[in-house]
């Protein structure tokens, strides 16, 4: 099986370009984030034509997360348990947001995630994030008390680098959110919970990134950030053959500022 996840940055506007990626990529699941639209506005006929299943969940113009799959869909879950909700802290609606989205697929269970920004150092949306992670690592470590021989995938855009070869240049970081010490840590507990990065044994070192703002040139400056991640349970992870970081997608017009992350599983 081969398995990506993809920060698409509004799928309406990247639909013929991902469709056409899938079939150069030959990839099986692919989560995708950031889709930008409710389900009635995803673009499901393009990628039913190429053979894949489509779940999606989305409310506006804003997140959204789904999963294609060519290897079915199966028990598709919108949102973990104990997911917060940012309307419900604002004294809205508490119906939770578009972040999150599970289905198995050919016998894996795969999470499309994506984790809230966060925003800055001061904002209360970074409380948000932080308990956000925190419910998220008490489920995904209660799957796998449950099944310590589940395959699971928590994978997608964690708006966390974790280590410092993750960013092109900490100083520029020094004030702001994703590298800050309580994300990290909150990153570390998903890990330690038993989810392994199955990417990075494949891709090492400095200057590996997925993602790159629109803004002073920062991709070819090279100027980028690792935060789209495949996080594996032991099962999982004892499955992977090889990553890739597929840079090239991030290039020519209409691209989004991610790159896909793509992992083979044996069966």
């Amino acid at each position: 099986m081969r398995l990506a996840t993809w920060n698409v940055n509004s799928i309406r506007s990247r639909a013929d370009r991902v469709a056409a990626w899938l079939q150069r990529s030959d990839v099986d699941v692919l989560a995708l984030q950031e889709t930008k639209c409710r389900d009635d506005q995803f673009p499901e006929m393009v990628f039913s034509a190429l053979g894949y299943e489509v779940a999606h969940v989305g409310h506006s113009q804003w997140n959204g997360v789904a999963i294609l799959s060519r290897v079915g869909i199966e028990d598709v879950e919108i949102g973990f348990p104990g997911m917060p909700s940012w309307s419900a802290k604002e004294g809205q609606d508490p119906a939770p947001e578009a972040r999150a989205l599970g289905a198995t697929c050919g016998g894996v269970r795969v999470w499309s995630l994506y984790v809230p920004n966060g925003r800055t150092l001061t904002d209360p949306h970074l409380q948000y994030k932080l308990e956000w992670l925190a419910a998220l690592r008490s489920t995904a470590a209660a799957w796998l008390a449950d099944d310590p021989a589940a395959p699971v995938a928590l994978v997608g855009d964690w708006n966390i680098a974790p280590e410092d070869d993750d960013v092109w240049d900490m100083a520029v970081f020094s004030h702001s959110t994703h590298v800050s010490p309580p994300e990290r840590a909150a990153f570390r507990a998903v890990v330690d919970a038993g989810y392994a990065d199955v990417v990075r044994p494949y891709t090492p070192g400095p200057g590996v990134y997925t993602y790159w703002d629109y803004t002073q040139l920062r991709f070819p400056r090279r100027e980028g950030m690792r935060i789209d991640f495949v996080l594996g349970s032991p099962a999982l992870a004892g499955r992977v053959t090889g990553a890739r970081i597929d840079r090239e997608e991030r290039k020519g017009k209409g691209a989004s500022d991610h790159a896909p992350v793509v992992v083979d599983l044996t069966p």
